[in-house]
């Protein structure tokens, strides 16, 4: 496969890790559009990570003579100086710190992306106090902002694979302790923005694809290696995380008071069979599989997302290719399996 040249054709791959970050912090004209219509700075908060770096690079790739704030704990020093290079300002705190929290800049659009999910049914106590008491605090803090802060689609039931997904109005009845500390996150920033007159939107992800990490990594990696691949969880929704990025950017201009849930993923419903088999002929594998499809599975529409923002920019064609040609070339990998085949909740 060739590089990819900034063509939006199906075909491409990328030379390296900053190539790969290059595309997904591109903004398109839409980002750019929405960035400068919005008055005020930008802050991160939770900016490391697998989808901080590249969504922070994109907000000053955006909107380049806005000041652009990341605050993270940063254990990476290396971190740090890739931000900077970038004309992103660095603050490291602690957001389970109150005075840290205190001390940030008044800045006026806030994204929070922190949260903890891998290990959560190990250590119950600090999933609730990262994903509940943690987010409680900063919007707290938070007097007469915007604030769009990362959610997850998990904090609704299984829906059945037929039904287009769950929307914003199915009620909050999820498995598990890590997906009910996501609805801890959601009523308790509902709370604390009501009380500060704080614009919010939750920002209800399903499976950002990034070529290091995501569900048709933890696939393609298992045709490579020639693993079964589990069925039970028959079906996925997936969103390239560039696409998620900008949509991430463009939901500052549609906060609201109260606060609003907003699903954002692609557009199909996808059987993982399908996209092993996909993948299996790009790199050049037959997979096998384990397992029959359940007729449930954790699926959301985001229709309501692509009325006010449009339909994700790259397609599923893109994503298949760019994801094989990244692991058949045994490239670098987060090492972060998305445990996509989970059914009880416990990760």
């Amino acid at each position: 496969m060739h590089q990819d040249n900034g063509a939006q054709g199906a075909q491409g791959g990328f030379a390296d890790v900053e190539a790969l970050e290059e595309r997904l912090s591109r903004p398109d004209a839409d980002v750019i559009a929405d960035l400068a219509g919005l008055d005020g700075d930008i802050m991160v908060l939770g900016a490391t990570g697998k989808i901080g770096p590249t969504l922070t690079r994109m907000a000053k790739r955006a909107a380049p003579g806005k000041r652009v704030v990341a605050v993270a704990r940063f254990s990476d020093p290396t971190l740090v100086e890739r931000f900077e290079a970038q004309g992103i300002e660095t603050i490291k705190a602690d957001l389970l710190d109150r005075d840290a929290v205190a001390a940030l800049p008044a800045i006026k659009n806030v994204l929070f992306i922190a949260g903890f999910k891998f290990g959560a049914s190990g250590t119950p106590s600090l999933t609730w106090a990262t994903n509940t008491l943690l987010p409680a605090q900063v919007a707290g803090s938070l007097v007469d902002r915007r604030l769009v802060a990362f959610s997850t689609g998990c904090v609704y039931p299984f829906v059945p694979i037929t039904s287009g997904g769950a929307t914003e109005d199915y009620p909050l009845t999820p498995l598990g302790e890590y997906a009910n500390s996501c609805v801890g996150r959601e009523r308790a920033i509902e709370w604390e923005a009501a009380r500060n007159n704080t614009e919010a939107l939750l920002f209800r992800l399903n499976y950002a694809i990034d070529c290091r990490y995501g569900v048709l990594h933890d696939i393609a990696a298992s045709v490579l290696a020639g693993r079964p691949i589990d069925l039970t969880t028959g079906y996925v929704n997936i969103i390239w995380q560039g696409d998620n990025n900008a949509m991430a950017l463009r939901s500052l201009r549609h906060c609201a008071t109260p606060a609003r849930a907003l699903n954002i993923t692609g557009p199909e419903t996808l059987s993982i069979r399908f996209l092993a088999e996909q993948l299996g002929e790009r790199i050049g594998r037959k997979p096998t599989f384990t397992g029959e499809e359940a007729q449930t599975a954790w699926l959301n529409n985001a229709g309501k997302a692509f009325g006010l923002m449009g339909y994700p920019k790259v397609t599923l064609e893109q994503m298949l290719d760019w994801v094989a040609d990244w692991v058949s070339r045994q490239m670098p990998s987060l090492n972060k399996p998305t445990g996509f085949e989970v059914r009880d909740g416990a990760y």
